[in-house]
C-alpha cells in the first residue's frame, strides 16, 4: 500500500473567507490506520475530501506513493476515479433497488472483472464481514449496522489501495458502534489497507487508530500514537479535547483561586525553571485522596477540598471536588469511601502534571523535570 504525503496543503472557499485547512503537512504511512480527529468545522472532512479528489487544493501538493495526485504549482489533478481509493460516507449510499450481492459487486462490474473472479472476490469479502446470508436481501431489509457492513464490503471488494472513511459510524447506536469498531480493527489487520478515518469521537480515534492527527480551526495540532496524544498532549487544546472526563486545568497567570495559589507556590518552591508557566493540567485518573493508611506521596502537589458530588458511571466513579470555588474532577475504579460534604486532601504526583506555557503550548522544561528520559 502507498504512503500519502500532504505538503503545504490549503483549502479556501473564498477570497475573504478563513482557510478551512491551512498549511497542512501530514504523512500517512503504508498500511497505517490514521484518524483525523477534531470538533466540527476543524477541517478534517475537507482534508479527507482533498485526499479523495473531491475538493481541489487552494495551495500545496498531495502525493500517493511516488505519484503526484494534486499539485497547484505543477497544475496536476488526478480525478477521484483514478486515485484507486475507496470512500465510505456517513450516509451508506447503497443502491436501494439492488440486492446486497449486487451492491457489493457493483464496483467490480464497472471494472469488468471476469465473472468467476468477481464471484470469488465477493464471496470472500461478504464472508469476512458476516453478510453472506443477506446476499439476496435489499438494503431496506437490513439494520444500520448491516448496511454499514455492506458499504464497507463494496469498497473492500475492489481492493482499494487506500480506504477513506468519513464518520461512518455516527448513525449507529452505541452497541453497534462498539461492534463496528472491533470489525474495522479486525479488517485493518486482515487486509493491511491504508485507512484514513474522520471522526469527532475521541474514543473512536483512541480505540481504532495507529496514529491520530488532531485538528482545530484548519490547523494541525498534533500527530502521534493514541498514547502520545493522551499522555503528552502538545497543547491545551489537545489536552482538553482528548479525555473523558476532561482534563482539569488550573490557571496560574491569572488564577486567583486557592488551588492556583497552591500550584504557583508548589512550582515556585520546587521547580524554579517553571516560573513562567501559564497553567497546569491534571487528568482525573491521576488525582488521589489521602487516607489514614496512605497519606500524601512525597513530593506530590496537594491541597484541601470538599467532596461536592459523587457520580457512578458503572464500574467507575467520578468524584467532584471543590477547593475555594474551583472544581476538580477525579475518577476511581474502587467504590469511594467518602461522601458528599466530606473534607479531603487531594494529591497528584509531579510526573502526572501537564504544564503549559502562557500560549498554551506544552512545557518542554516540565517534561525534562517530571519525566526524565530513561537511559538503558
Amino acid at each position: 500500500m502507498p504512503k500519502i504525503n500532504l505538503r503545504g496543503v490549503e483549502k479556501n472557499y473564498g477570497a475573504n473567507a478563513a482557510n478551512a485547512v491551512a498549511d497542512l503537512d501530514l504523512d500517512i504511512g503504508d498500511g497505517e490506520f490514521m484518524c483525523l480527529l477534531g470538533p466540527s468545522g476543524c477541517g478534517k472532512t475537507t482534508t479527507l475530501r482533498m485526499i479523495a479528489g473531491l475538493e481541489h487544493l487552494t495551495a500545496g501538493e498531495i502525493r500517493v506513493g511516488a505519484r503526484v495526485v494534486d499539485s497547484v504549482t505543477e497544475g496536476v489533478f488526478v480525478p477521484p476515479e483514478k486515485r484507486d481509493m475507496g470512500l465510505v460516507f456517513q450516509s451508506y449510499a447503497l443502491w436501494p433497488h439492488l440486492t446486497i450481492e449486487r451492491n457489493t459487486d457493483f464496483g467490480l462490474r464497472l471494472r469488468k472483472m471476469p465473472k468467476a473472479e468477481r464471484e470469488a472476490r465477493v464471496d470472500q469479502v461478504m464472508k469476512t464481514l458476516g453478510i453472506e446470508k443477506y446476499r439476496e436481501r435489499y438494503p431496506s431489509q437490513l439494520s444500520g449496522g448491516q448496511q454499514q457492513r455492506v458499504a464497507l464490503a463494496r469498497m473492500l471488494a475492489v481492493n482499494p489501495e487506500v480506504l477513506l472513511l468519513d464518520e461512518p459510524l455516527s448513525n449507529l447506536d452505541a452497541a453497534l458502534r462498539l461492534e463496528m469498531r472491533a470489525e474495522l480493527k479486525r479488517l485493518h489487520r486482515e487486509f493491511k489497507t491504508t485507512i484514513v478515518f474522520v471522526t469527532h469521537d475521541q474514543w473512536e480515534a483512541m480505540t481504532l487508530a495507529t496514529t491520530i492527527a488532531v485538528m482545530s480551526e484548519g490547523q494541525l495540532q498534533q500527530v502521534g500514537t493514541p498514547n502520545d496524544i493522551y499522555d503528552r498532549p502538545a497543547n491545551r487544546f489537545v489536552a482538553q479535547f482528548v479525555g473523558n472526563p476532561p482534563i482539569n486545568i488550573v490557571e496560574l497567570g491569572n488564577g486567583k483561586s486557592e488551588v492556583s495559589r497552591l500550584a504557583r507556590q508548589y512550582l515556585g518552591e520546587r521547580y524554579a525553571e517553571l516560573g513562567d508557566a501559564g497553567s497546569i493540567g491534571i487528568r482525573p485518573e491521576s488525582l488521589r485522596l489521602a487516607d489514614a493508611e496512605r497519606g500524601v506521596a512525597e513530593g506530590a502537589f496537594s491541597g484541601q477540598a470538599e467532596v461536592t458530588g459523587i457520580l457512578p458511571t458503572g464500574g467507575s466513579w467520578i468524584i467532584e471536588l471543590t477547593a475555594a470555588g474551583e472544581k476538580l474532577f477525579m475518577t476511581t475504579h474502587q467504590s469511594p469511601e467518602v461522601e458528599v460534604g466530606d473534607a479531603v486532601t487531594f494529591w497528584v504526583k509531579p510526573k502526572a502534571l501537564h504544564v503549559f506555557d502562557a500560549e498554551g503550548n506544552r512545557s518542554e522544561a516540565a517534561d525534562r523535570l517530571f519525566r526524565p528520559v530513561k537511559v538503558h
